[in-house]
């Protein structure tokens, strides 16, 4: 759903051979590469819809900011994409989850990323541009 999508924004979507990459999708503009991991939930709290960045439920090793470079974060019952550069969620210290709300109106002072729904202007953005953006 992720390609699909990123492709009618008009991006160049790259899908890498087998499972070995830490990135699920490539996007590829002027002829360099931005590399993004795309997770879905469907975990709903009474605040909102909890996003995971965890490699898998046992994994210890954590995601870097020297291995990708943005988060596609798809939250099914409401349909909405969350584009949120890696350096948001792994700069300073690591977050392996974080809360979002499409289905109510936003509110900035709780839900602080709800600036990153629908933000696919974002894969237009370079790799140094996007390790500037902290949440």
């Amino acid at each position: 759903m992720f390609m699909a999508a990123a492709a009618l924004h008009g991006y160049h979507v790259l899908k890498p051979w087998g499972d070995s990459l830490e990135y699920d999708v490539g996007i590829e503009q002027d002829g360099s590469l931005l590399r993004v991991q795309v997770k879905s939930t469907t975990m709903r709290t009474r605040g909102g819809y909890l996003c995971q960045f965890r490699r898998s439920e046992q994994a210890e090793e954590h995601y870097s900011v020297d291995d990708l470079d943005l988060f596609a974060s798809y939250v099914v019952p409401a349909q909405a994409w969350y584009l949120i550069p890696a350096s948001v969620i792994l700069l300073p210290t690591i977050k392996r989850g974080i809360m979002v709300n499409p289905v109510k109106t936003i509110q900035r002072d709780n839900y602080k990323y709800e600036h990153y729904r629908d933000a696919w202007g974002l894969l237009g953005k370079s790799r140094d541009e996007l390790l500037t953006f902290r949440g």
